[in-house]
């Protein structure tokens, strides 16, 4: 039965993406495609639904810093947009009771209302795909998008508490106590190496910390969430998160599948999901609108708003948990099932065009942005710079390095991970803080001095979008990039950058000069130069 499952997942995932569409959307159609041919779901298929939310949650928390959560653009778009999103569609939805409009009639208050809350939330298994798939989980917007995602998370957590009536063990006091731990989860993680012991290590620590939090009452998935927070900080924390990628990801697939065995629909039920569905413009509007109230730039709110305009399978949970308590009719629940796919889907594709889609209307766009600039969202022009490196991760870092000691204060280092700048620049590292899909930076960006880019970036969408960007401001220098693959160098090279390095075989050839070297025997055309010298106009 297993294998039945991998094979729908295999062909639908495969069929959607051969047509430009996230995997993700083959996954969830997938599901409802095995619940109509009667393949019932088995209890290993929720497990792994369970891990991959688990291990996304921890690999969220080992990329978040908890003092962003108390940043006013986070904590009060948060409760503002879940407020006003309830008593909006709270009231619609008793508006439509009073009309008899079909699976509203004789709607209670209570029911309008926990209706709406459980649509105000976001979809972080969504999102978080989302963005990392396009390298932004640590850009701007999307730390905003992440921040909101744990903030909506702590109200999950209150809200089950009251729900349920279960209130937490007197023990989970005893959960204030693990900041104490940290040397000791320090220590554990740096012992794990880099073999299989450190993939290992962060499944013990993300299930240890569910079962921990579970044990007290509290829910799980923010106890994998915190044991993340608690090795953020770590040397190794980047290198653990990569090697739980693979395992996340294929554990996520039984996630998107078990959501198409909730129930099967009806055509009433599926045009009412289709109406709820269109509801995530309104959520969309609302987000924007709160964002730029709060200062945010016009590009980040929009991409931002556009990351969380979905609905959450959190939503799923409360909508049980209501129709088990009686509060509404068990329909609801097959209803929001096909609205949070419906929704998945929407953003996915959306999203996937963002950029291009705020490029076009970036003026209209900006018309909304307030006089007020947050110190985050202010830009810092880098003097005599002549070559750029965008991307300060492994690569990024030592190509910097490397020209910097060939010539010293012209190279300058650019990257979205604010956190990292802010170690490089205390070092005195000359690096700053920029998006390099970032239509606006450019736009004011004086790239006249720049003769030499270097994109050392993982997304080459993203390589290609910066090299539009570039462009389009009028850049006239050269561009360089990496890929893995060679097919990937094809594509980069047709989009118009100058020379791309392939990571795997001219690491090779640079593996075998310089070891040559040890010998005396590298020719003297490839012996190593003192010194870069550039071109000057």
């Amino acid at each position: 039965m297993d294998f039945i499952w991998i094979l729908f997942a295999f062909v639908c995932g495969l069929a959607v993406k051969l047509l430009s569409l996230p995997p993700l959307i083959g996954f969830l159609l997938a599901g409802f495609v095995l619940h109509f041919i009667g393949v019932a779901p088995t209890e290993s298929l929720n497990t792994l639904a369970d891990l991959g939310i688990t291990l996304m949650l921890f690999t969220i928390g080992l990329k978040l810093h908890v003092s962003y959560l108390f940043k006013r653009e986070i904590w009060a778009s948060t409760l503002s947009h879940m407020g006003i999103w309830t008593l909006l569609f709270g009231s619609s939805s008793l508006l439509l009771a009073v009309v008899a409009f079909p699976y509203f009639t004789d709607m209670s208050f209570q029911a309008a209302a926990i209706l709406g809350f459980a649509l105000s939330f976001s979809s972080t298994v969504c999102i978080i795909k989302l963005l990392e798939e396009s390298g932004e989980m640590k850009t701007r917007h999307g730390q905003i998008a992440v921040g909101i995602l744990v903030m909506q998370d702590v109200v999950a957590v209150i809200f089950l508490v009251f729900a349920t009536g279960k209130i937490p063990s007197i023990w989970a006091l005893g959960l204030f106590g693990l900041i104490f731990i940290r040397p000791l989860l320090d220590a554990l993680l740096n012992r794990a190496g880099h073999g299989e012991m450190l993939p290992l290590t962060g499944f013990f620590l993300a299930l240890g910390g569910y079962e921990l939090f579970s044990l007290v009452g509290v829910k799980g998935d923010l106890g994998a969430l915190l044991f993340g927070v608690l090795l953020s900080h770590h040397s190794k924390a980047s290198e653990l998160t990569k090697s739980l990628l693979s395992f996340k990801d294929l554990f996520l697939i039984g996630f998107f599948l078990s959501i198409g065995f909730t129930a099967l629909p009806n055509w009433s039920m599926i045009g009412m999901a289709a109406m709820i569905s269109s509801l995530i413009l309104i959520k969309f509007v609302l987000f924007f609108f709160i964002f730029t109230r709060l200062n945010l730039r016009g590009r980040t709110s929009f991409l931002s708003a556009l990351a969380l305009s979905n609905f959450s399978e959190f939503g799923l949970i409360v909508t049980a948990l209501s129709v088990d308590s009686g509060w509404i009719n068990k329909e609801w629940l097959v209803i929001l099932a096909l609205a949070v796919s419906f929704s998945f889907i929407l953003t996915s594709l959306f999203y996937g065009h963002a950029h291009q889609i705020y490029g076009q209307y970036k003026n209209l766009i900006k018309r909304f942005e307030s006089n007020t600039r947050l110190t985050e969202d202010l830009f810092i022009q880098p003097a005599r710079a002549e070559i750029l490196v965008i991307g300060l991760g492994r690569v990024g870092k030592g190509a910097f390095k490397a020209l910097q000691n060939m010539v010293d204060q012209r190279v300058v280092g650019m990257d979205a991970d604010r956190l990292r700048v802010k170690e490089f620049q205390q070092q005195g590292l000359n690096v700053f803080f920029g998006d390099g899909e970032d239509a606006d930076l450019w736009e004011s960006f004086d790239s006249s001095a720049i003769k030499l880019v270097l994109l050392a970036l993982p997304s080459i969408e993203d390589d290609k979008n910066i090299t539009i960007q570039l462009r389009n401001a009028n850049y006239q220098g050269q561009i360089a990039a990496i890929a893995r693959f060679q097919d990937q160098r094809e594509q980069l090279i047709s989009a118009g950058i100058d020379n791309v390095f392939n990571f795997y075989t001219e690491a090779g050839i640079g593996f075998a000069e310089e070891s040559l070297m040890l010998i005396g025997e590298l020719p003297a055309e490839k012996q190593p130069k003192q010194e870069l010298t550039l071109a000057r106009d």
